[in-house]
């Protein structure tokens, strides 16, 4: 979107509209895959640890998570292709239409109780992640020109909308599969898809001239996409690869919700109430745990937002590598909470005959959340901010694609604990996060060097 085009767009609330047609759409869309994923290791390990032998697969929780870890960095690996073939010949507008088509078909695969259409719509739905995923969050970054020190805010009204259907997923989608069936589950969150690929269609007309292909537009951008990047974009591009490393560990503990901690929470968390919910019972399903990540995020996401915007307005630190280094160290904390959690576990043989609080899941969640805010929004909007605009796309996928290694090394920590315990993994993750974070803040000026002043903000005047 040219100049003119970025100063004359509606807004509301302070933001292009654009922004709310995203955040709808990536809200429809998180509903979908978190809601799948709070059931998918449950349903995997199913006959082994809910005691259901017609149900689910039977896996060992270390083929469970070996998968899981597997699944989710394929997931975000296509995002590399998702965002090459969309800087190359689609655009990122088209892109994600056909990522959002990919989804729905996929989910809604998953639906269907057999084991062809199980991994089926899972491949279906690695493919359209691929698509949708980069390309929706470089179009956020679309919606402001350079400079604009509301970018940052931005991603995280978006990453608000990522939770809030993080949240509802896994709420809605855990309790459903508890209740009636694993392929109800499933099928609900091909609904939730469905209707956000509708608000796409219909939020169009809000978001011309973001994310159109710039290869068939004028010679100027022809021009633009064949010229070689100069020193200053290779340096930017270099500490973007650079910062990869800190997404990679920062969502290999992370990830451990999805996994390890999703089995924990099954197996050895003592679910009871000392009083009756409606519908539920008294029993809390284990897959609305995963629910408790994005209530945080919704409640905490624009007064953490809020906070770095001023502290960056009164002139302190406030780099995407610094909050990220920041954001692991917290993130790493919340893993303290798990291993006193691991203390509280008594076992006689393979059975658990004593399971720990609730309390500790929730606290490790917290910190899990405030880490989250601080690190993964900005992220976003740092690869807007230091991508040449011909790598826009890819850079965004590259993006992803460390993300999907994390979620790998998530699997292969997490299937550790079967021979070295839970506890002795939780405090090596909590241990590797702090030492890693501090050592990214030693390093952070030669870091920031490389940028350039890609960051620098033009400070509002009124």
């Amino acid at each position: 979107m040219n100049t003119n085009q970025l100063s004359n767009q509606k807004e509301i609330f302070g933001h292009p509209v654009g922004l709310y047609v995203l955040f709808f759409v990536e809200m429809w869309e998180r509903f979908s895959y978190y809601g799948m994923r709070a059931i998918l290791t449950l349903f995997l390990a199913a006959p082994l640890i809910m005691g259901d032998p017609q149900s689910g697969y039977g896996w060992s929780n270390a083929e469970t998570l070996s998968f899981y870890g597997t699944y989710t960095m394929f997931v975000y690996l296509t995002s590399i292709p998702g965002g090459w073939i969309a800087d190359r010949y689609l655009g990122q507008k088209r892109a994600v239409m056909l990522g959002g088509a990919f989804l729905c078909v996929g989910h809604g695969i998953l639906a269907i109780d057999a084991q062809w259409a199980f991994f089926t719509g899972l491949v279906l739905i690695v493919i359209g992640v691929g698509f949708l995923k980069p390309n929706i969050s470089t179009m956020v970054g679309g919606l402001y020109e350079q400079g604009d020190a509301r970018r940052d805010k931005g991603f995280y009204v978006f990453y608000l909308g990522i939770n809030l259907g993080a949240f509802l997923g896994a709420l809605v989608v855990g309790f459903v599969a508890a209740k009636f069936g694993w392929h109800y589950g499933f099928g609900l969150a091909g609904i939730g898809m469905a209707i956000g690929q509708l608000v796409y269609m219909f939020g169009l007309k809000y978001l011309v001239g973001v994310g159109d292909f710039l290869g068939k537009k004028d010679e100027a951008s022809k021009e633009l996409l064949n010229k070689p990047l100069t020193s200053i974009e290779k340096d930017r591009m270099l500490v973007l690869f650079l910062s990869f490393l800190i997404i990679i560990v920062f969502w290999g503990a992370f990830e451990q919700a999805g996994g390890l901690m999703s089995l924990y929470t099954e197996q050895k968390t003592n679910r009871i109430l000392s009083f009756s919910l409606p519908l539920i019972g008294n029993e809390i399903p284990a897959a609305v745990f995963q629910s408790i990540n994005a209530f945080f995020i919704i409640i905490f996401a624009t007064i953490v937002g809020n906070f770095w915007y001023k502290w960056a307005l009164k002139g302190k630190e406030s780099s995407s590598i610094f909050k990220m280094a920041i954001g692991l160290i917290i993130m790493g904390f919340g893993f303290v909470f798990m291993s006193i959690a691991t203390t509280e576990v008594q076992m006689s043989g393979e059975e658990v005959i004593q399971k720990s609080a609730m309390i500790w899941l929730v606290l490790a969640y917290l910190f899990h959340t405030i880490g989250e805010l601080c690190a993964s929004p900005v992220s976003l909007s740092f690869i807007t901010k230091l991508a040449p605009v011909k790598y826009a796309s890819f850079m965004m996928g590259a993006y992803f694609a460390a993300t999907g290694l994390g979620n790998k090394v998530a699997g292969a920590v997490g299937g550790l604990s079967e021979g070295a315990g839970e506890f002795k993994v939780f405090t090596s993750i909590f241990i590797f996060c702090v030492l890693f974070g501090v050592l990214i803040l030693a390093l952070l000026k030669p870091l920031k060097r490389l940028t350039h002043g890609a960051e620098d903000v033009v400070i509002p005047t009124h």
